[in-house]
């Protein structure tokens, strides 16, 4: 199954029994937003709550760490998720909000049939599907025991030792003027980690905020991974954007990456780490 789903084809499935939709739109007020106007059926899914763990020190963790397995099976349990749910998940930046984490923490937690909507709610929109409001009404589901994370996921010193190494190639996904150390919105110091290297994830989206077909994705990373270590490990601010470039390497046909969850959020606050910047 494709990572990436049309519009169009969501409009064919809307009735399947199995299917669920999850709005992962994140921000302030997204929920309300969420009560006010959403796809008939989806199920608000929140970042902060439902797909991290916010801990007290985003020096261990980043600001977006991820929850224990047992907890994210619980919440599954309370979104009625089974395992053979067909699971389309959406938000308003084209994955680049909060659905593509929702889409690897799926993945991750051995679901098979998730997918993100292409072009998020405003193409649902644009292709009439049927919205409501409101909370929505649905049954739990019997809990999925898993273990762990089957994606890997790498820790600060792990991906410090495979800098040191060089045995990975860590790309840094954020906008290039806040890896550059010119300005940081967000984080506390603005910088990137020593030796990774930078590729956006809006480069992942054509003109008009469609992912890039997946014949050009493969051409265009291949190019620019040339001479670098194969194995890569994907990081953003919080772990949340890196997943967008996850998403979409995995449906150009490269082999899942690693996710470094902290991120920048903890590099950048963990003391002694050194700060690299082009300005």
């Amino acid at each position: 199954m494709s990572p990436i789903i049309s519009a169009a084809e969501l409009k064919d499935k809307i009735q399947n029994s199995n299917l669920i939709i999850l709005d992962a739109r994140a921000g302030k007020d997204m929920h309300q937003n969420y009560l006010d106007h959403h796809i008939k059926g989806a199920r608000f899914i929140d970042l902060d709550t439902d797909l991290a763990e916010i801990g007290d020190d985003a020096a261990f963790g980043g600001r977006h760490p991820l929850p224990e397995v047992e907890k994210f099976a619980q919440t599954l349990t309370g979104f009625g998720i089974s395992e053979n749910a067909h699971i389309v998940v959406y938000d308003d930046k084209n994955g680049a909000n909060a659905a593509a984490r929702a889409w690897w923490m799926l993945k991750s937690f051995g679901l098979q049939d998730v997918q993100v909507l292409e072009g998020g709610i405003q193409a649902a929109e644009k292709e009439g599907i049927e919205f409501s409001s409101g909370e929505e009404l649905f049954e739990k589901a019997d809990l999925i025991r898993k273990e762990d994370w089957l994606l890997l996921v790498k820790s600060l010193e792990e991906v410090e030792n495979e800098l040191t190494n060089r045995s990975s190639t860590v790309v840094d996904v954020r906008d290039a003027y806040r890896y550059k150390g010119e300005s940081e919105p967000i984080d506390l110091v603005a910088g990137h980690i020593p030796g990774a290297i930078n590729i956006p994830f809006s480069e992942n989206l054509d003109e008009n905020g469609n992912f890039l077909k997946p014949e050009v994705l493969k051409q265009k990373y291949t190019e620019i991974l040339k001479g670098y270590p194969q194995h890569l490990i994907i990081h953003c601010g919080s772990g949340v954007t890196a997943c967008h470039t996850i998403l979409a390497l995995h449906y150009a046909g490269f082999p899942m990456p690693d996710l470094y969850v902290g991120s920048w959020s903890e590099w950048s606050r963990r003391e002694g780490k050194e700060i690299a910047k082009e300005v």
